[in-house]
């Protein structure tokens, strides 16, 4: 399906399945997404200020964001700068 996209003239797409879309895109989970578009932040300390929520609570999610490709971490001195692997998801259709 990326693939497909990319001939499309879609580039930097991540496609995710149906299940892993259910665990990725909780209302907290998409808030994290949606501020990686607009900011850069220097580390996981900086995003949970940004988002005024805890910081353990926002490691917690990033970690799961992680696991599922749609988050990295770009080291930045001693933190970890969360970053989107991607400008796009797009969840696989239910076919």
């Amino acid at each position: 399906m990326a693939r497909s996209l990319a001939r499309g003239g879609m580039s930097g797409v991540q496609v995710i399945s149906w299940e892993s879309a259910e665990t990725a895109l909780t209302p907290k989970r998409r808030e994290i997404i949606e501020t990686l578009r607009d900011i850069d932040p220097d580390s996981v300390r900086a995003l949970a200020r940004e988002l005024g929520r805890d910081k353990s609570q926002v490691s917690n999610d990033l970690s799961t964001l992680a696991e599922l490709g749609i988050v990295e971490y770009e080291k930045n001195g001693t933190a970890k700068a969360p970053r989107l692997t991607q400008e796009h998801i797009v969840v696989e259709p239910i076919v």
